[in-house]
């Protein structure tokens, strides 16, 4: 889709040739699997868009086929679903195997220049434009069925929240256009990072209110088992999160429980299952899509290794040492969740949480956005900060048991927190930039990337826990300054 590589300001002046776009395409080949509504006979413009329940629909679910579409070419570091590997890059976890690939090698070793690309600030602002779009052309329509009015609108204040929270997580102050006016957003100025949490905390609990319990159809209204549209329930879990990173642990535990709770949709299913398509553990999924017949997810053509070992081009990394071997004896997610081979005498490990790679089957494997893992882990880390050893200890030992390990060892509250956070290494690697971003709120990334960096071939400054602002950006908007370091 055109709309992913076109900056937020550009976006800002062109918001009716990009709706037009959106609006346009919704019926192409790489959204036939999300989208069931028949595209319009005739052309569709910013005023009529929100007179029927199905060119409205299209705005939201043309996000997630563009997410889902981004990540089938994950190897590329494209859009929002690049994350998994360009914050992984930044972190302990990947290895880059050609020192070459300069795009790639800039993340590898943290140092980025506001030139670099690609960058995730022009994947994420694209995509809040048309939330702020689809929010305003839903405030003011009485012409769609209630309850897929209710729906789309809590839909567009998840997905602007979700994009927040990793522009903020990833670039701190950021500007928060919350409107398509073009003389309101053409100057903002960086907000700071409270003011930032506060319009995701906003946005989320809006969304919890507006969004259906369960699962719905591409119509916004049946039901399905498809997760592939946001319910109340990931509402919850992203709010657990930001609750958390924001210090809020009794509204991070409230919200985590919540989804927990909910036994009747999500459990801990065994290893194998939990990154398969409407997998229990599954809170929020993108459903691949593309023009082949059957396609899987990005992660597994990017992580998944061949015989011959990675290369040049399709199979850039692998998982560091430092990540291998930082799993306890016995840990069945050492097992499960990670494969090797063997190449030109080397051993190779990689990521095989998602274990179909470039192979024409069947689609069994969606990508896993959200899930019931990670809300035992917030939950756990909430307690523990709040008093509740027990209850957090509890939360711990649900993961540790599904990975074969015994109870924790940990009994003071210092040594519960560091025993989470290894965890959460250990659970989440891969996933989302989750390592990434779990070293700077730690306050460990210094002491970590301090060893890390010089194995990879860099040198460590503090300031490159914040990515630089495009440059691109800078020049349109005279109000945005330059992250320190750049």
């Amino acid at each position: 889709m055109k709309s992913e590589h076109i900056t937020y300001h550009h976006t800002l002046m062109c918001y009716r040739s990009i709706l037009l776009i959106v609006l346009l395409t919704f019926g192409l080949a790489s959204c036939k699997k999300l989208i069931t509504v028949d595209a319009p006979s005739t052309s569709i413009s910013s005023e009529n868009v929100y007179t029927n329940d199905g060119t409205a629909t299209a705005v939201l679910t043309d996000i997630y086929a563009n997410l889902s579409a981004q990540n089938s070419s994950l190897y590329l570091g494209t859009g929002l679903p690049g994350l998994s590997l360009l914050a992984s890059l930044s972190a302990d976890e990947l290895t880059l195997y050609n020192l070459n690939n300069n795009a790639l090698l800039s993340y590898y070793i943290n140092d980025l220049t506001s030139f670099t690309i690609p960058n995730l600030w022009e994947a994420a602002y694209p995509v809040i434009f048309v939330t702020n779009a689809a929010i305003e052309g839903l405030s003011n329509t009485d012409a769609l069925t209630p309850a897929v009015r209710r729906q789309l609108m809590g839909e567009a204040r998840f997905m602007r929240a979700f994009c927040f929270f990793y522009l903020v997580n990833l670039y701190g102050d950021i500007p928060l256009p919350l409107s398509t006016n073009y003389q309101i957003n053409a100057g903002l100025p960086r907000a700071e990072k409270t003011k930032a949490y506060d319009q995701i905390i906003l946005d989320l609990l809006e969304a919890r209110q507006l969004l259906r319990d369960e699962y719905v159809a591409a119509d916004a209204l049946s039901p399905t088992n498809e997760r592939v549209r946001p319910t109340s329930w990931a509402a919850a879990a992203l709010l657990a999160r930001a609750y958390l990173y924001r210090g809020d642990y009794l509204n991070a535990e409230k919200q985590a429980s919540d989804v927990i709770n909910h036994g009747s949709l999500y459990s801990l299913p065994n290893l194998d299952a939990a990154f398969l398509k409407n997998s229990t553990e599954a809170i929020w999924q993108l459903q691949p899509v593309g023009i082949q017949k059957d396609r899987n997810t990005g992660e597994g053509k990017l992580f998944v290794l061949p015989d011959t070992g990675p290369d040049n081009r399709n199979y850039p990394v692998y998982l560091s040492d430092h990540l291998v071997d930082s799993f306890e004896a016995g840990d069945q997610r050492r097992v499960q969740w990670i494969d090797s081979v063997m190449a030109n005498g080397n051993t190779y490990h990689y990521a095989s949480k998602y274990k179909i790679g470039w192979e024409d089957v069947p689609t069994a494997e969606y990508v896993v956005v959200l899930r019931l893992g990670e809300q035992y882990l917030i939950r756990a880390e909430a307690r523990a900060h709040s008093g509740n050893l027990t209850g957090a200890v509890a939360d711990l030992n649900s993961i540790r048991h599904r990975a074969g390990l015994p109870n924790t060892p940990a009994i003071t509250a210092p040594d519960l927190l560091k025993a989470i956070l290894q965890e959460r290494k250990a659970e989440l690697f891969t996933e989302w930039g989750h390592r990434w971003l779990d070293l700077k709120r730690s306050q460990m990334v210094n002491a970590v990337m301090d060893i890390v960096a010089p194995q990879k071939g860099g040198a460590w400054r503090n300031t490159a826990q914040l990515y630089p602002i495009p440059q691109t950006e800078l020049q349109k908007d005279l109000n945005l300054t330059q992250n320190a370091g750049y």
